[in-house]
């Protein structure tokens, strides 16, 4: 997830953007968040980060920058990580609900799609809490920010974005990992300790002490 630099990386232009707000007009606080997610995009380039990694955070905050630019309403900065949040939401909560929770899915296909992940109750019910957990951060997302975004408490937002943001992530990220442990214990760690199934007589050399088996053909004098 980045670690502490991609805190950084996410959290500073929201920061930046907000102060800036509180002392300039809208259209300068959103060229302030630009600037500083252009800046931090060349020291990640820098570093020798590969330009798709490092550009990530400053395509959100473009992209936030070009709503407010169309709509003229500081607090449409944050329109855009509400509704990803609701749709994340969407997909995460329905997955388990249809009885492939995501992480499950990623975990098989981590693992070449070959496992019957879905017929191990006790897989699919940590894959079930693990997926929840999940849905249950990016809900919790969506109906704060949808309130503060409802009640013009665009600092709140702000604040929300950078509270909601990395700790709850981090936090639903432990339980999928607990999740994927328990799976790849639960099955691979089992399949490697049965191993393959020989079939009896299967691949194994003649016998060179055998018996000779007696002749059926007689042999008569001419």
């Amino acid at each position: 997830m980045g670690g502490t630099a991609g805190f950084v990386y996410s959290t500073v232009p929201v920061v930046v953007f907000v102060i800036a707000l509180a002392l300039q007009p809208t259209k300068v606080a959103v060229i302030a968040a630009i600037v500083t997610g252009v800046l931090f995009a060349i020291v990640r380039m820098v570093r020798g980060e590969p330009f798709l990694a490092a550009s990530g955070s400053l395509a959100g905050v473009l992209v936030a920058a070009g709503i407010v630019a169309l709509t003229g309403s500081a607090k449409d900065f944050f329109l855009l990580g509400i509704w990803v949040a609701f749709a994340g939401f969407v997909v995460t909560f329905g997955s388990v609900l249809m009885r492939r929770p995501l992480s499950g899915v990623a975990w098989n296909l981590l693992h070449g799609g070959t496992y019957a992940w879905r017929e191990d109750r006790k897989v699919l019910r940590a894959h079930d809490m693990a997926t929840l957990a999940a849905a249950l951060v990016l809900g919790a997302r969506f109906v704060v920010k949808q309130w503060l975004y409802i009640h013009d408490s665009t600092g709140w937002l702000a604040f929300a974005k950078i509270a909601m943001g990395t700790p709850l992530t981090v936090a639903a990220a432990l339980v999928i990992a607990w999740a994927f442990r328990r799976t790849s214990r639960c099955l691979v760690t089992q399949k490697q300790a049965t191993g393959p199934v020989v079939r009896e007589g299967a691949g194994l050399f003649p016998r060179h002490d055998a018996e000779p088996q007696p002749s059926s053909h007689r042999h008569t004098n001419g």
